[in-house]
């Protein structure tokens, strides 16, 4: 694949991500659908088993970012071992870029957990199992975490 190609591509996955997040949330799985449909690997099954890491893993706020598993899970779809691999080793390379790509966050973000972002986005961590504090998160946030969602996909995409 050409290098324009590739900018091209991952700036379409970045596009389809932002609108994602902003549209209807879930960083994860927003992640996974624009990677689906830019460059295919991801099933339906795979976005749907996301879900439950949104918010830093049920909403809890202190796993990591969903964006940032979404983004790990795509390049494990890819080069990730494979079931019937189990006994073959520990296919280093995956953990390579999953670390190149847990760095590249980190850096750019200033953490990795919801917590972390919460704090670096909005000065606070809330509980988003109180509607009024997600209602607030969610204003005080504005557009940073779909900015953070659609920055994995891209970096993803790139890495692919």
């Amino acid at each position: 694949m050409l290098a324009q190609d590739k900018i091209r591509i991952a700036q379409d996955a970045y596009d389809k991500a932002l609108k994602y997040e902003i549209d209807f949330g879930c960083c994860p799985q927003c992640v996974l659908s624009a990677v689906q449909e830019t460059i295919g690997i991801i099933d339906d099954a795979t976005i749907k088993a996301s879900h439950g890491l949104s918010g830093g893993g049920a909403l809890s706020g202190q796993g990591a970012c969903g964006a940032l598993t979404g983004g790990l899970m795509a390049l494990s779809a890819k080069r990730g071992r494979d079931r019937d691999k189990l006994d073959k080793g520990r296919f280093i390379g995956n953990f390579q870029k999953g670390k190149e790509l847990v760095e590249r966050f980190k850096n750019e973000f200033g953490g990795v957990t919801c917590e972390e972002l919460q704090k670096q986005f909005t000065g606070r961590t809330y509980d988003m199992w109180k509607p009024e504090e997600y209602k607030e998160f969610s204003d005080a946030r504005g557009l940073k975490c779909a900015q953070a969602t659609a920055s994995v996909t891209r970096w993803v995409v790139e890495m692919l």
